[in-house]
């Protein structure tokens, strides 16, 4: 095995001669077209920039060198390490410079859009940063949008995504950390984190699950979240995400985590708690008494979104002794004639619009909700007037729909639009017994939740009082001062 790996460190090393040097670069990356050699003769030497067209730009980096050939000419033709050091500390005046003393580092640097300047018979080439992959711009946060607050939103590009939260948090103690993940796409992923306030256990579990997280390809950010995630198979998030850089700042300033995935605008946070998903980065930049008022709004969406078809197929089936007389009448108006039972009824209906909410997403922005919104209103009126559903049932589902769009966390919302689907079928086989059996259930299941070792449930089980400065409501920060006991 020894003499195996000598073998390898050997076939590693840069050669002395610049065609041998080529013809490996052109053997490992297949002679693509897009891998650029640039020839060039410093001083006494023969020379080469090698480059991925499109995604390195050494002009500025040739212009350097060209400016500069008048250092080269005093050299002799065994002094090859002269010439990189010149290179380095004279002629290249880019801020990223260092060198690759392998065919593997040099490959790495190549593929990071760096450009190597190689010169025959030096034991090393130089790196330097020529990346000019065009990213798009720094724009406003399109899925978790504010009235007032920062316009600001992560882009696909890693670097600028932690230099948007560096600049918030303009702090020594904050950390990153950079590793690649997959082995065929080796994407940078970095996680970000401030020395003092993160918990060591959460850290050193995170960089556990990362390490052992064996992909082929790292595309998004969902990648690593399906691999860190505990347990995999619950229908409620315990990871958390977001594309606005104050948010991941307020989450680094509670001790939590960040994850950035290189090609993604969305970043990760752990650990995730229940509340964080009903909380918004706009509550903080109200007055507590109107962002206390949204916060309850959203927990009784929440309650609606989950409960109200459910609460009406039970009703209407098992419990009509619940229903007030006149509604009664009523609702018995309006469902005579109707040739299905209420399960079936609001399944059809749930359904026609998750399709229509489907179809407005992936048709064209300036269609899609044209659709959506045209296609709910003929459908819905058409189903009324030709018997299949009644009116009743239509205004259920309206507003069990309009409160899964109240809730500011998008995975949330999918997670009660699965469960609604359990509960009405629960509440048609066995109406308000099997709710309320299922609902203690789905509470047993919230509570035995964890991400990464921190129990889901903080702050409602077991309830802390202490905790509830910033949960179902959020107080003014002088109360939350003089409730801690501080000046």
């Amino acid at each position: 095995m020894a003499d195996l790996s000598n073998a390898d460190a050997v076939q590693e090393k840069l050669p002395d001669s610049l065609p041998l040097f080529i013809e490996e670069m052109n053997c490992r990356f297949g002679k693509s077209t897009d891998l650029v050699f640039r020839f060039l003769e410093i001083g006494p030497f023969s020379a080469a920039i090698i480059f991925i067209e499109g995604f390195g730009n050494p002009r500025f980096l040739i212009e350097a060198i060209h400016r500069d050939l008048f250092l080269f000419d005093q050299l002799r033709s065994d002094q090859p390490e002269e010439s990189l050091r010149l290179l380095q500390e004279r002629t290249i005046t880019l801020g990223k410079v260092g060198e690759a003393r392998t065919f593997s580092q040099v490959e790495a640097e190549i593929l990071s859009g760096n450009s190597i300047i190689y010169i025959q018979g030096a034991s090393a080439a130089l790196s330097a940063g020529t990346e000019t992959l065009k990213q798009r711009g720094v724009e406003e946060a399109s899925s978790q949008s504010v009235v007032r607050g920062p316009r600001e939103g992560f882009n696909e590009s890693l670097r600028e995504n932690t230099a948007l939260v560096r600049r918030r948090i303009q702090n020594s103690r904050l950390r990153v950390e950079q590793r690649k993940l997959g082995e065929q796409t080796q994407t940078p992923v970095a996680i970000m984190y401030i020395e003092g306030n993160a918990d060591t256990q959460v850290l050193e579990e995170l960089r556990r699950r990362l390490d052992a997280a064996k992909l082929d390809s790292v595309l998004e950010s969902n990648y690593i979240e399906e691999m860190i995630q505990s347990p995999r198979y619950s229908p409620f998030p315990t990871v958390y995400n977001t594309e606005r850089p104050d948010v991941i700042a307020s989450a680094l300033l509670e001790g939590r985590i960040a994850i950035f995935v290189e090609g993604t605008p969305f970043v990760l946070v752990v650990p995730a708690l229940l509340v964080q998903f009903f909380q918004s980065s706009e509550d903080y930049y109200q007055r507590s008494d109107f962002a206390s008022l949204v916060r309850l709004l959203r927990y009784f969406c929440f309650a609606l979104a989950l409960l109200t078809p459910s609460f009406y197929i039970a009703i209407t089936t098992f419990q009509q002794e619940m229903i007030p007389t006149t509604l009664l009448i009523s609702l018995i108006g309006q469902r005579e004639g109707i040739p299905f039972p209420a399960f079936l009824e609001a399944f059809i209906m749930e359904v026609t619009f998750e399709i229509l909410r489907e179809a407005g997403i992936r048709l064209p922005k300036s269609i899609g909700q044209s659709v959506s919104i045209v296609g709910t209103l003929v459908i819905g009126q058409a189903a009324v007037e030709a018997g299949l559903v009644s009116a009743a049932m239509v205004i259920v589902v309206s507003i069990t729909a309009i409160a899964n769009f109240a809730l500011p966390a998008f995975n949330v919302g999918i997670s009660v639009r699965m469960l609604r689907f359990v509960l009405m079928a629960i509440a048609a086989s066995f109406g308000m017994y099997g709710m309320v059996i299922a609902m203690i259930i789905l509470g047993l299941h919230l509570c035995s939740l964890e991400s990464m070792g921190v129990p889901y449930m903080t702050s409602f089980a077991p309830m802390r009082w202490s905790s509830q400065k910033d949960t179902f409501l959020r107080l003014s920060r002088r109360s939350m001062k003089k409730y801690f006991g501080r000046n």
